[in-house]
């Protein structure tokens, strides 16, 4: 006798009946099958989704994301000197992105905190003051405001954050309360120039560059200027990479053209380039203002710099 031989199995008698009862068992046996795993990924969702952003943080701060944009907030000081109940002061930073801001502007940041003024920023890419660039800042000024800061924010824009801080004065100058820079980029077309740029704006580079009186930010200065937005910029004189005259320079040259020249502090640094020489980051001027900005701005006393 072979003892490996299985034994016989009786059919189940339900399936013995009829055909049609085994497909109706089948396809519910592939129906349970076909929808168990959508209903277990409906109700657990997975590490990445719920993992919080995360960010490199040079003074104490908190990192949060706004409309799935990673953003940060450096946490200032109690402002003593302010009204009661007066909103916060806050400087609204460009360009956040991974790098930025980073160790070279760690002076400057602690200034501002210790004088009890905010900095925020969001991580849009390299948008280079694009309409979506704008738009995603909006959902963070809009986050700031809920927070208890001021509507009215300085700015702050490094290098190509020129654009991005411009863009914003340009599209909200009554939500702006003064406009500062490090080398800063105003014209797309001399960095990155049209060929890089052109991406960030949905358009080829030629009807990016046919745009260039609605989209480059100096050729709309204009708007900031008779709003009455001061400025305070500090510009390399031998800076190959954003050179000074088509930047800075043309933004002061277009707010005097207006009769507002008086509102444009343009600190030339002599023999300098685009670098990360001390004193861009430790130029006590551009600090003062922007902590005087953002308080005007939380307060309402802006009239001084509007020239009225």
């Amino acid at each position: 006798m072979n003892t490996n031989t299985p034994p016989r199995v009786a059919p189940l008698p339900f399936l013995a009946h009829s055909a049609a009862a085994t497909i109706v068992v089948a396809a519910a046996l592939v129906a349970s099958v076909v929808t168990t795993p959508d209903r277990a990924s409906a109700q657990e969702p997975t590490a990445a989704a719920t993992a919080p952003p995360t960010k490199n943080l040079i003074v104490p701060g908190e990192v949060f994301s706004v409309d799935g944009h990673t953003a940060f907030l450096f946490t200032p000081a109690e402002v003593n000197a302010l009204p009661p109940g007066a909103p916060r002061p806050w400087i609204l930073y460009g360009p956040t992105l991974a790098a930025y801001p980073d160790e070279a502007e760690k002076w400057m940041h602690e200034r501002f905190t210790e004088a009890g003024v905010a900095v925020a920023g969001i991580d849009t890419g390299e948008s280079y003051g694009s309409p979506a660039a704008v738009q995603a800042t909006e959902k963070l000024h809009a986050e700031m405001v809920k927070r208890g800061y001021a509507a009215k924010p300085a700015l702050l824009g490094r290098s190509r954050g020129g654009l991005w801080a411009s863009a914003w004065a340009i599209a909200h100058p009554d939500l702006t309360a003064g406009l500062g820079g490090i080398y800063p980029v105003y014209d797309w077309r001399t960095y990155p120039g049209a060929e890089s740029a052109a991406g960030a704006y949905g358009l080829t580079p030629a009807d990016l560059l046919a745009k260039v009186d609605e989209l480059c930010p100096v050729e709309r200065i204009d708007v900031a200027a008779r709003a009455g937005i001061p400025v305070c910029i500090i510009h390399g004189d031998i800076d190959v990479v954003v050179p000074i005259e088509p930047n800075s320079g043309r933004l002061k040259a277009r707010y005097e053209a207006l009769g507002k020249g008086d509102l444009v502090e343009l600190i030339v640094a002599e023999g300098q380039g685009h670098n990360f020489w001390e004193g861009f980051f430790h130029c006590q001027q551009l600090v003062d203002f922007l902590i005087q900005r953002a308080r005007e701005g939380a307060t309402g006393g802006d009239a001084a710099a509007a020239g009225e």
